[in-house]
């Protein structure tokens, strides 16, 4: 089997899922090509299960590659935007910031 990177979002719509996005958080993303050709995306929502979403509801995250081993570290529902961004528009987050 075929061991990938683990890839991110964050969440920018949550329009009928505010239950399960919360938006500007970070979610980890399931690899599921079928929901790709349906133009939806399965992430690790906030039920800690995994679920299909509207692509459009997210941007993907891209980390340098000195980074990307902490980023798999905490569980995805746990990581939010504000742990990796601040006062940097569009997240204009007032947090703890990391250098990256």
């Amino acid at each position: 089997m075929k061991r990938t990177e683990p890839r991110f979002v964050v969440c920018v719509k949550n329009k009928d899922y505010a239950a399960s996005l919360e938006l500007r958080k970070l979610y980890q993303v399931v690899s599921d090509e079928a929901a790709e050709k349906l133009h939806q995306i399965r992430v690790i929502d906030e039920s800690g299960e995994d679920y299909l979403y509207p692509e459009e509801y997210f941007v993907t995250v891209q980390f340098p590659s000195r980074r990307k081993k902490q980023f798999g570290a905490p569980p995805p529902s746990e990581i939010e935007m504000k742990d990796f961004a601040c006062g940097a528009p569009p997240f204009p987050l007032q947090t703890r910031c990391l250098s990256i």
